[in-house]
């Protein structure tokens, strides 16, 4: 594919995270765009603001005839969400458009640049957001795709300022073995855990494919790893581990000060002391080493590195805070399998360790609630109080049998409620906790406003 013959650029799936950010790189690089989605979101509205011609019926009349008349000039970008039914996709595969998966255009659009690549079943969109902005902030020439909205710069994709010597960070997606398309220079891997078992079946095939993405690092390239995960194929000079407490990376004098984490990072010959996380959370310690480690490769000074790290704002839905008065702290996070929820309750009773939880949770898939039904009642039992919603079935269809019951019945929380969505605020209302959490990666995230709401009116 020569992205220099095209002309126009199409997506089908537009409003997607991973989707938005190369539709923006491609509006900055000079070409004409257009797109398709089911529904309107603040992400298409955001694309529609920044002119580009979003359509939400699918229809092949909507699409722009200069992007038909010329189907050689014209590169198709779809989401692997979009039905095999889909009129739009159809017309266009058969009449000759070249179409590619988000996937294959990111492999594309990286083979340029030196390329950083973060990848794990959770801590990824953190960790890629927080790599790209040290280094954008110690002046590093740098291009990001996202899978969140980065608080620092509203969006989840970064322009590089120069087409000389870049600095690409892409957030890896192992779902539908996306990363597959990528060959890095430096590698990340988060966790390994269980996920997506829709898709890879067990958990002994999601390892292999995370096992064939690291072995495709460029000739020279480094992985570093979360220890543990045993990554295999690297002598010493090629791999490096991280965690909270041992590894080449780790932290040292963690300590908790007004609901912050601070701590110490010990590297290979040196340390960088008192790096405070405007971001809480253990889990994020551990990314913040993650970050520092490829930091370091490319050839910042643990100045810069410390300072990038302690401005570091955060990403939306992810340990994102909305009320934070003497009587009321809300938090929302995107956390939805068991040790993400694990990670995420247990760093916030550590914050407020004398405050009682509530926990709003809405499970997010018919196959993962299944599958992962004991670790979801463990992890969500660290809750003093739950209020479990229905589950989001996103691309599935029901399934006989499961529903939020089955995580429902294991919980031993002291206090527990299983409702709707529409419930929850007279069941908040009624209880009037002081520390309240929503997680969950459906449509959770819609309560958060009456939430907010409400927390500001105690």
């Amino acid at each position: 594919m020569n992205l220099k013959a095209l002309k126009h650029i199409y997506f089908l799936g537009i409003g997607g995270i991973g989707m938005s950010a190369i539709a923006r790189w491609f509006i900055a690089n000079g070409y004409a765009l257009a797109g398709y989605d089911k529904t309107a979101t603040p992400l298409t509205n955001a694309l529609q603001a920044e002119g580009i011609a979003v359509h939400f019926t699918d229809d092949v009349n909507e699409i722009p005839a200069e992007y038909l008349a010329n189907p050689a000039e014209t590169l198709v970008v779809y989401t692997p969400a979009i039905p095999k039914d889909h009129k739009e996709f159809n017309y266009l595969k058969d009449n000759g458009f070249t179409l590619m998966k988000r996937s294959q255009v990111l492999g594309l659009l990286t083979e340029s640049f030196f390329t950083i690549a973060v990848s794990g079943t959770h801590g990824k969109t953190t960790t890629s957001s927080m790599v790209s902005h040290i280094l954008k902030n110690a002046g590093k020439n740098v291009t990001a795709f996202l899978g969140g909205i980065t608080q620092n710069y509203g969006t989840n994709f970064l322009i590089n300022e120069s087409p000389d010597d870049v600095i690409c960070v892409v957030e890896a997606d192992e779902f539908d073995r996306s990363f597959l398309t990528l060959f890095p220079d430096l590698t990340i891997v988060t966790s390994t855990d269980a996920d997506h078992l829709d898709i890879y079946g067990d958990h002994s095939q999601l390892l292999e494919s995370f096992q064939l993405f690291v072995s495709q690092l460029k000739e020279g390239g480094k992985l570093y790893q979360r220890k543990g995960l045993n990554l295999e194929g690297f002598t010493n000079n090629q791999s490096a581990e991280y965690s909270l407490k041992e590894g080449d990376f780790y932290a040292q004098n963690l300590r908790i000060e007004n609901a912050e984490m601070v701590f110490d990072i010990i590297y290979p010959n040196g340390i960088i002391k008192d790096c405070t996380l405007l971001t809480p959370g253990f889990h994020n310690v551990e990314n913040a080493l993650a970050a520092t480690a490829v930091a370091l490769e490319v050839g910042l000074s643990p100045e810069q590195i410390k300072e990038g790290i302690c401005t570091f704002g955060g990403v939306k839905r992810r340990f994102e805070y909305h009320v934070r008065s003497e009587k009321v702290v809300y938090i929302d996070d995107y956390a939805h399998h068991p040790t993400e929820i694990q990670a995420f309750l247990s760093s916030v009773k550590a914050l407020y360790p004398t405050r009682k939880l509530t926990v709003i949770f809405q499970p997010h898939l018919f196959t993962r609630t299944r599958d992962f039904q004991e670790g979801f009642a463990e992890s969500l039992s660290l809750a003093d109080d739950l209020i479990l919603l229905d589950i989001y079935p996103a691309r599935e269809l029901p399934i006989e049998g499961v529903t939020s019951d089955i995580i429902f019945e294991k919980v031993t929380s002291p206090t527990k409620v299983l409702c709707t969505k529409e419930e929850v605020m007279n069941i908040i209302e009624e209880k009037q906790p002081e520390l309240i959490v929503s997680v969950g990666a459906g449509d959770i995230d819609t309560l958060i406003p009456k939430i907010r709401e409400w927390g500001n009116g105690r």
